[in-house]
């Protein structure tokens, strides 16, 4: 019973909801498979090649203080029941293939979200010899989400853009 007074006395732990993303945060042909999606995204995670710096914050960003499966995000295990793709890093060239395969067993609509300096641009890794390049040379991305590695409340914001909630 003392537990559930302490539960009862400290209330939510989540941060409080920012102002929604605005209608134009994304591209109108972006926006319109985003809204085929009914303001839920599954999210399947796919690390190319990174650090694991990003991993940590979307971590964060799915935990109970910034909670992103409020706003109708949630992670799943495979590409086939995922609408999301959130991929991380530079790709390598052992992970490109398994990149494209992975964004290709996605049902449509499908978007692909760049999470990181190193997935937009190779960040500290370009030009290294075992990196094929950024998540874009691979495979067309959606929605790009910059910082070495990005705070959680911008991965947040950018699923809320997905979601439009």
């Amino acid at each position: 019973m003392s537990l559930l007074r302490k539960i009862r006395a400290t209330g939510r732990t989540a941060e409080p909801a920012p102002p929604p993303p605005p209608a134009d945060a994304l591209p109108p042909e972006v926006r319109e498979r985003a809204a085929e999606l009914g303001g839920s995204a599954q999210v399947r995670c796919v690390d190319a090649g990174s650090c694991n710096g990003c991993e940590i914050e979307i971590g964060n960003a799915f935990g109970p203080v910034h909670d992103a499966e409020r706003y109708g995000a949630r992670l799943v295990a495979s590409p086939r029941h995922a609408d999301v793709a959130l991929v991380t890093g530079p790709v390598t060239r052992n992970m490109a293939a398994a990149l494209r395969t992975t964004v290709a067993a996605m049902p449509e609509p499908r978007l692909v979200v760049a999470l990181g300096d190193c997935a937009l641009d190779q960040g500290e890794f370009a030009g290294a010899y075992g990196v094929e390049g950024a998540v874009g040379d691979v495979v067309p991305v959606d929605v790009r989400v910059p910082g070495c590695p990005p705070r959680p409340e911008d991965i947040v914001a950018a699923l809320r853009s997905v979601t439009g909630r």
